[in-house]
């Protein structure tokens, strides 16, 4: 099969199309005929050499995928030629891979195989940080950075379906509109306004719920400024830093939860329970048409490089998918 790598060690930061064996799959796993793959940040960081996969897991790049499974292993067979996407710990960007079955979920007739590509990553994600790590409920109001990212929009969707009210943040104007179309309910151009202010007067000087923050260093101590008394914050990368400063007393008095995740190195189990939650919590939006993902734009597998700039690029809105077959 076809696959793309990032040829590290050595240092080099281009993408590699190469010829594997078709993996087999082992105990409570599937083998996917991938249709098409999803493009995500970790990507970018794997193939700069930041972001090595976990133990085990396989050196091609891709996160996410959807297909049709052509063999399983045991205990798994009862998904052959089923239309599934998965969360992968890697492996995504090839013409075939293998998913553990716990973390696979039906695509329904309403989506396509290059849709359900773009959603496990950012729907995983999405749902253990903002709704299990941050308790985010009916009735609430929060803040989600990146309004126009895949985890942004992924956040978007579920908030308005869940009753949830939604503040994100943009780099320009343009991308503010687009993200309030989207159904955002105000976003803020960080570039122009202060986030911190425009979030105090949108929410009546109370504050939001939940941060969900993907930026870190010194966006920290602004999200804290943000938040409502007994507000949690909840830390899913840090583009600006891995260090900030914190005023403790201040985080007592409000009685302030800062909490995070990374997903990636989570065991099978963990995101099997993730997935079973999704599938009876989530899923069904997606099976009645109501849950879609953006999508900004599609590349073929071997224009993996041309992906990656887009998103490096950071003009897009929503997904970027590889396309690979059927």
């Amino acid at each position: 099969m076809q696959a793309i790598v990032a040829p590290q060690p050595d240092g080099a930061e281009e993408l590699a199309l190469v010829e594997r064996p078709v993996p087999r799959p082992g105990k409570g796993e599937v083998l996917v005929r991938v249709a098409a793959a999803g493009i995500n940040r970790p990507d970018i960081l794997q193939r700069r050499g930041l972001y090595p996969p976990p133990p085990g897991a396989s050196d091609i790049l891709g996160l996410e995928i959807a297909g049709t499974v052509v063999e399983a292993g045991e205990g798994a067979e009862s998904l052959i030629g089923r239309r599934v996407c998965a969360l992968v710990a890697g492996g995504g960007y090839a013409e075939y891979c293998v998913a553990p079955a716990g973390t696979c979920l039906p695509v329904p007739e309403v989506l396509t195989l290059t849709e359900a590509a773009a959603m496990p990553e950012t729907l995983f994600t999405v749902w253990s940080n903002l709704f299990e790590r941050g308790f985010a409920a009916d009735g609430d109001t929060v803040l989600v950075h990146g309004g126009t990212s895949g985890i942004g929009t992924m956040a978007i969707a579920l908030c308005k379906l869940f009753g949830i009210g939604v503040i994100v943040t943009c780099g320009n104007d343009a991308k503010c509109r687009r993200a309030e179309e989207l159904g955002a309910d105000a976003a803020i151009n960080y570039k122009s306004q202060d986030f911190v202010e425009a979030v105090k007067a949108l929410t009546g000087g109370r504050g939001v719920e939940v941060v969900l923050d993907m930026v870190g260093g010194d966006y920290l101590s602004r999200n804290l400024a943000c938040l409502a008394d007994d507000g949690r914050h909840v830390s899913i990368a840090f583009q600006r830093g891995a260090k900030a400063e914190v005023t403790i007393p201040d985080v007592m008095r409000r009685r302030l939860t800062l909490t995070g995740s990374t997903l990636r190195p989570r065991s099978v189990e963990f995101k099997t329970m993730l997935a079973d939650e999704i599938a009876r919590t989530v899923w069904p939006y997606a099976e009645g048409g109501r849950l879609k993902p953006v999508i900004d734009t599609t590349f073929a597998l071997d224009d993996a490089a041309a992906a990656h700039a887009r998103m490096e690029a950071g003009d897009h809105v929503g997904k970027i998918v590889l396309t690979v077959g059927e």
